[in-house]
């Protein structure tokens, strides 16, 4: 089947299906499926309910609801998803951001809210393929509940080979009552001594039509109408002190031998937000519309002072440690001071039909991620000590200033000492450099998708129904940036852009001497920003449009028998691409040039899925599961773009011709559900991986004229490729029990 005809089909589908409910729809509710029996009511869903759901699922799942999440301090989204197994977290200062499951990077997983898939608003992902969604931008106070798939289901979209992560937003209790909920909370951050400041509402109800009766509601139509509303805040100042050596690790000198290191100060101040609106009507039990939005992210500032020592790299053992003389850099003293808005943005529209022929839902939805960083100024002061008298350590020649160090310190952390120099005075250093830079990122995705359920009776089975459907998404991302250079820098001395007392940390152990003044050289240097030719060459090397557009179709059937329940179908997803960037390159007379370079791709992909459920005993199943994902190729990975540069013999490039990476996934699960919502289970799991991406480096021999005029010998060249075969295996344990026989406090 080509391409061409698949996104035909799947919007001919879509439309069609998008009507079938005007035409169908029938005054009497059809019976519902036992399969179907265990709904989420995200906003009043206890602990038992949600895992009776996992339990009645016909695929691999974990659910938590937000009555979980409220017993632990857990301020975003990544934090309360890594307590579900299989689920590791990455933390950025000091708080959790990315979600890994079963080992795999974050760029490889789904993030959906309310079924519509959350594009990242963050660009610094793991592993740089810009796709992760950073959830430390949602907090917990605007979710209901989260269900991590870990074996997909026909219906669900590919691009989950770690699994998926499905926010489910708060919704208004079904027995209509009103209700408002809160919380206010703070805090105090030791290290800098400073506040938080944490506070949510949710509140809503049914209201309209014929209002309730005394007895309450007894009909869709006393109060068809729906409303829940979201609100939350939250804002700290977190501060971080930092010590960072890194090693020579140059197989000639000692492993334990610094190249260098860093003694960082930061301080953070991060408001995060989120509001969020879901609007419903249901004027019979039939049919229900929906309309939900929310946006959620937050603004940060960054201060980070930093005093950076660097040896010349020709280390003397000593007793204990090394000496070691200072490098043309010496000392720096540097800030950076940044501004940066992440932002999260979901609008859908929505319904749910049940007809005599069976159940139709639909939605129409645009979800979009941006990154804005407003500022990033950073500025560097100087100090090169003069060379003094030499002095013989060991056999080995050192010219002062030297430094003495050694991971002697308390908790063999890093210790030094500086001789022939007095490092902290701000009198010996001096202006250098300093720069600024924006950037602007947007993902944004419209999508589109209709599903229809049919109960049929092929084999006589108890339960026995399939369902279909089509989706489409169309993707846009767009990156822009501008460096910024100061002309004419004047030769600023530290003492007049410093303040303050000497600053020390870890109980005196370090020092970094007075701090910088935050926004001083702004002030002073304003006038002499500029675009530079390089600022203007970086800026158009950063840019990148990439589109994306995938469409969908699937046929799903499932089946329940005494104790066997089977869910098996196949989904067919269509890849239609293309992304532009600019290129590098240095013409025959030595100049540097941008040049546009595009590249269109299109592909398609099958996806079939069998999942097996067997009850052994009641409340005791066996699951065995055979599961086929995606993973899409980061856009930096894929992207056209050439660097060039001569002078240090590199070639940067992505790869156009990358493939997608695939996995079929085999699962095999024990669970044994305990009273008062316990449970034991133990799982293997095994991915078998196809044209996983890795970086790769080869060496290659350019012509010396041309584009690549001034390359000498033997170029690198800086790449990614896919390897043809890897995998993932594993082994899941959760055991979970709840004493509530234990007496009260």
């Amino acid at each position: 089947m080509r391409a061409p005809s698949i996104q035909k089909t799947v919007i001919a589908i879509l439309i069609s299906q998008l009507f079938i409910s005007a035409a169908f729809a029938a005054d009497e509710a059809a019976p519902r499926s036992a399969i179907e029996t265990v709904v989420i009511d995200a906003q009043r869903t206890s602990n038992g309910v949600a895992r009776k759901a996992q339990e009645e699922a016909s695929n691999l799942i974990n659910l938590m609801t937000v009555e979980e999440m409220r017993k632990l301090p857990d301020v975003n989204v990544a934090e309360s998803v890594r307590r579900i197994p299989g689920i590791s977290l990455e933390t950025d200062t000091g708080e959790g951001r990315f979600i890994n499951i079963r080992g795999l990077d974050a760029d490889l997983n789904s993030t959906t809210f309310g079924g519509l898939r959350l594009p990242p608003s963050n660009n610094a992902s793991p592993f740089g393929g810009g796709r992760a969604v950073a959830l430390d931008a949602i907090p917990t106070g605007l979710v209901g509940a989260i269900t991590v798939t870990k074996t997909n289901l026909p219906e669900q979209d590919a691009e989950a080979l770690g699994g998926t992560i499905e926010i489910t937003p708060k919704t208004a209790p079904a027995n209509g009552k009103p209700f408002f909920e809160g919380r206010v909370g703070t805090g105090r951050e030791a290290l800098r001594g400073t506040n938080i400041a944490d506070l949510s509402f949710s509140g809503g109800g049914r209201f309209g039509g014929n209002g309730p009766t005394r007895s309450g509601i007894s009909a869709y139509s006393d109060n068809p109408f729906s409303l829940v509303v979201t609100g939350t805040y939250y804002e700290d100042k977190r501060g971080i002190d930092d010590v960072e050596p890194a090693f020579l690790d140059d197989g000639t000198h000692s492993p334990l031998a610094y190249a260098g290191w860093d003694q960082r100060w930061y301080q953070y101040n991060r408001k995060r937000h989120g509001v969020g609106i879901d609007l419903g009507y249901q004027p019979d039990a039939r049919n229900s519309y929906y309309v939900r939005a929310f946006d959620a992210g937050y603004t940060e500032t960054v201060l980070r002072q930093r005093l950076t020592v660097t040896p010349d790299g020709n280390p003397a053992a000593t007793a204990g440690g090394f000496i070691d003389g200072l490098s043309a850099n010496g000392f720096d003293k540097t800030l950076r001071q940044e501004k940066e808005t992440i932002d999260n943005k979901v609008f859908v529209v929505g319904g749910k039909n049940v007809m005599d022929a069976g159940t139709l839902d639909y939605r129409l939805g645009f979800t979009e991620g941006s990154y804005d960083k407003k500022h990033d100024y950073n500025s560097d002061f100087n100090y090169t000590p003069a060379a003094g008298i030499p002095f013989i350590v060991n056999g080995t020649t050192v010219t002062p200033p030297a430094v003495n160090y050694n991971n002697l310190g308390k908790g063999n952390t890093p210790a030094f000492s500086v001789s022939g120099t007095d490092y902290l005075n701000p009198a010996n250093y001096n202006l250098v450099k300093f720069q600024n830079s924006t950037m602007n990122i947007t993902d944004k995705e419209w999508s589109l998708a209709a599903n229809m359920k049919l109960p049929v009776n092929w084999g006589n089975f108890e339960e026995e129904s399939i369902k279909t459907g089509a989706s489409a998404r169309m993707r846009t991302r767009e990156v822009a940036g501008q460096p910024y250079s100061y002309a004419g820098i004047p030769s600023i001395p530290l003492t007049s852009a410093s303040s303050g007392p000497n600053i020390s940390f870890y109980d005196g152990a370090y020092q970094n001497g007075p701090q910088l003044t935050p926004d001083y050289l702004q002030n002073v240097l304003a006038a002499n920003q500029a675009i530079s030719a390089n600022d203007r060459i970086n800026a158009a090397l950063q840019y990148q449009k990439d589109k994306e557009d995938v469409y969908a179709l699937y046929g799903q059937y499932q089946m329940k028998s005494g104790k066997l329940g089977v869910v098996t179908g196949l989904r067919v997803e269509t890849t239609r691409s293309s992304y532009d960037a600019n290129s590098k390159g240095v013409d025959a007379g030595g100049n540097a040039f941008i040049a546009p370079s595009s590249q269109d791709k299109s592909y398609t992909n099958f996806f079939p899925s069998v999942q097996a459920r067997y009850e052994i005993e009641p409340s005791t199943l066996l699951r065995a599961a055979f599961s086929s994902t995606i993973a899409r190729p980061g856009f930096n990975q894929v992207n056209a773009s050439l660097n060039i540069d001569p002078s240090a013999n590199i070639v940067s490039q992505g790869n156009p011709g990358l493939k997608p990476i695939t996995a079929n996934s085999f699962d095999f699960t024990l669970e044994k559900y305990l009273p008062n919502s316990g449970i034991i289970s133990v799982g293997l799991f095994d991915k078998e991986i196809s044209n996983y991406i890795a970086s790769n480096v080869t060496n290659q021999t350019f012509p010396n004229n041309g584009l690549f005029a001034g390359f000498v010998g033997t170029a690198r060249v800086f790449s990614y490729t896919n390897i043809s075969k890897s995998r993932a295996t594993g082994l899941e344990f959760n055991y979970e029990q709840r004493f509530k026989q234990l007496p009260g406090i």
